[in-house]
């Protein structure tokens, strides 16, 4: 129950410290595995603290309390919960802060939310204690508000952009002096810390820092300003981050991603020398200030990168013998130390040797019993030890240097705790907790309502939406309420077929062509290492009409379709049917199935699967893609004539996702909708 300023205050003042961010995972499984996670990261990597994110108009108030809850009283943790105000009661506000009180939570960083918009949430019916509080505008009135109600108990932390604030989702007027005036007076009102957004311009960094520093209010003299940096997990990511986020990234680094862009290990390797350079330069700015250095670490719910760069610019807080024995006695003595292979971590490891007086286990039971054999090499490394190997003792697997070494991906046990390191957004693999969209903030059109009305105008009948999307498959139109990303050279390949299905009203949310063995230099589907081999099955996600999706389901179920297809359906009401439950013309219930869509393979590796589709990660995003479809609604206004097209539309569609299994013939997916 400690408060972060208390924490920092206790520091000595040349030291550094770290923190680190989570949001809550879309599914059970990804919060089951991101409970682990978090025990594994914390126990590795020492962070002062952790933050939990909570989605625009409380969209995430329930997941983020339960996070919140495992960090705080599950693994002891000090929590920082984010708080935003605006589209939500002051019930729910007030219900937020007394949850956190109840579980230990003394730090919330105080935050906007989307712009306000109570006249389109707004239910005249609901309960007036329901109601949007609309006197909550600015992040100032949040700060204002818990001091008012709850005093001193909170340490209140605020957000503050290096390169400014782009309002609206636009960086026009984007700037450093147009925000400062507000930076101050929410500082002033209340703030006990501040923390930035991400950023890869550290000269802009520079300049923000130093100017706060010198203000002449005086408000950011002593403030613990604490800078945030994200890892880069991909190429495709980093680019809509920074793109939602309105961060720079300077020429020298986009090249520098450039050059691997079509190799995701590369990526994060360079992304890792990136951000690990980043941290150094940062080091020697915040020098100049007085007291610790904190740097805030968005870890996208991943470990394995945000280690590497935390181990490698010795941002690791040092431990002592007895904190060492202290989590070591947790477990059994006769628990395994991981095999590390090639990295130092002797630098977190305390001399024990000589003291212990417990029996040791060896290297031979890592990361299970193994076999003991003659001779001075072995075979099966996983199942078999020389005895000389046996004969090596190890520490408990639970030691702080194994722990780091599971984190960054070392050993069996290393490969199984980051096997999800390279996430697809909504096509991974549901069970990770990095699954979905890159921020966990919910269904959201990432864009201000005079955006969305310039760039789709006000539809009035069926076919104008139908044209909305035929002219966004044509580059007449750079985003969909459902993309806001121009389409890749593949995706050209099957315009024809797209605009086809999009003009008779079926619209058409994401795609892919087949492709049947190209090399991995491939220079439209190419991806991966060099020397490999790509694969892809054609799949098509689309909404279609109740009365169309009747008809196509019966074809998908005929006996001369239903073994070359898998299918998912799901409409607003909840209502989900697929290839697995409806079993063809036997009607016999399936086991749920995955289905690579996407696969590579590589010299030295095995098989690759970056994109899958299955049952948990499409329910997941068929209430999010219809929470979207809600979005879109809202801007028109209720009443309107454009608001209640778009309403009816999405009470009459299903979200549909076909998968045809014939990767070698290219047409075979769209001859089965088009003919």
């Amino acid at each position: 129950m400690e408060k972060i300023t208390d924490k920092i205050a206790a520091l000595p003042a040349d030291s550094n410290y770290v923190s680190l961010e989570f949001f809550p995972p879309k599914t059970s499984m990804g919060f089951s595995n991101l409970r682990d996670r978090l025990d594994r990261m914390a126990r590795a990597l020492r962070p002062l603290f952790v933050n939990v994110t909570w989605g625009a108009g409380g969209s995430t108030a329930t997941k983020s309390l339960e996070l919140a809850e495992i960090c705080q009283r599950e693994l002891n943790l000090t929590t920082c919960l984010h708080l935003t105000c605006t589209n939500m009661s002051r019930k729910l506000i007030d219900r937020a802060l007394e949850d956190a009180k109840a579980l230990g939570v003394r730090n919330i960083l105080a935050l906007r939310g989307d712009p306000p918009r109570a006249a389109e949430y707004q239910d005249p019916n609901e309960n007036p204690e329901d109601a949007i509080d609309e006197t909550f505008t600015w992040a100032i009135d949040l700060v204002k508000y818990i001091r008012k109600t709850h005093g001193d108990y909170f340490c209140i932390g605020v957000a503050a952009y290096p390169e400014g604030h782009a309002d609206e989702s636009h960086p026009l007027g984007q700037s450093l002096e147009h925000d400062l005036p507000y930076l101050v007076d929410k500082t002033l009102a209340g703030a006990d810390f501040l923390m930035t957004q991400l950023f890869f311009d550290t000269e802009a960094y520079d300049k923000f820092e130093q100017t706060l520093r010198n203000h002449p209010s005086g408000a950011f003299k002593t403030i613990p300003i604490i800078p945030g940096l994200m890892p880069i997990q991909s190429y495709q990511m980093i680019k809509r981050t920074t793109k939602l986020s309105h961060a720079k990234i300077p020429e020298s680094i986009m090249s520098r991603l450039d050059t691997v862009k079509g190799d995701d290990e590369k990526v994060k390797s360079v992304g890792i020398d990136i951000l690990c350079e980043i941290v150094e330069k940062v080091k020697e700015m915040t020098s100049r200030a007085p007291g610790p250095r904190g740097f805030h670490f968005y870890t996208l719910n991943l470990e394995k990168a945000v280690s590497f760069i935390i181990e490698r610019t010795h941002l690791i807080p040092p431990i002592t013998p007895i904190e060492e024995d202290a989590v070591i006695d947790e477990i059994a003595s006769t628990i395994p130390r991981l095999q590390v292979n090639g990295s130092d971590h002797d630098h977190l490891r305390q001399s024990r040797e000589n003291s212990r007086s417990r029996r040791q286990s060896n290297v031979g039971s890592d990361p299970h019993n193994r076999v003991i054999i003659n001779g001075p090499s072995v075979s099966n490394p996983d199942y078999e030890a020389t005895s000389a190997e046996a004969s090596i003792p190890a520490e408990p697997i639970n030691s702080r240097a194994n722990t780091l070494a599971i984190s960054e991906g070392e050993g069996v046990l290393g490969r199984e705790a980051t096997w999800d390191d390279f996430p697809n957004g909504r096509w991974g693999d549901a069970r990770s907790p990095a699954y979905g969209e890159i921020d966990g903030y919910g269904p959201s059109l990432h864009m201000s309502h005079a955006q969305a009305v310039s760039l789709w105008g006000y539809p009035k009948k069926l076919e104008d939406i139908n044209a909305l999307f035929v002219r966004h498959l044509r580059g007449e139109l750079s985003a969909i309420p459902w993309s806001e990303e121009e389409f890749n050279e593949e995706t050209r390949i099957i315009t024809d077929q797209l605009i086809r299905l999009n003009s008779k009203g079926w619209w058409t949310v994401a795609s892919q062509p087949a492709v049947n063995g190209l090399k991995s230099s491939d220079p439209t589907f190419g991806w991966g290492p060099q020397q490999g081999f790509v694969f892809q099955k054609a799949f098509v996600e689309f909404f279609i009409p109740t009365a169309d999706w009747k008809v196509l389901l019966e074809k998908l179920q005929s006996s001369e379709v239903h073994d070359t297809v898998c299918f998912y359906a799901a409409n607003a009401a909840g209502d989900f049917v697929s290839s697995d439950l409806t079993g063809g013309l036997g009607g016999e219930v399936k086991e749920s199935s995955t289905n690579a869509v996407t696969w590579g393979v590589f010299p030295g590796k095995e098989i690759i699967t970056p994109t899958i589709i299955e049952e948990v990660s499409f329910r997941a995003w068929s209430e999010e893609a219809f929470g979207i479809f809600g979005e879109w609604a809202q801007v028109y206004g209720k009443g309107s004539e454009s608001e209640k097209l778009l309403e009816k539309a999405k009470a009459d569609s299903w979200l549909v996702n076909i998968i045809h299994h014939d990767y070698v013939d290219k047409d075979a997916l769209w001859n089965l909708l088009l003919n």
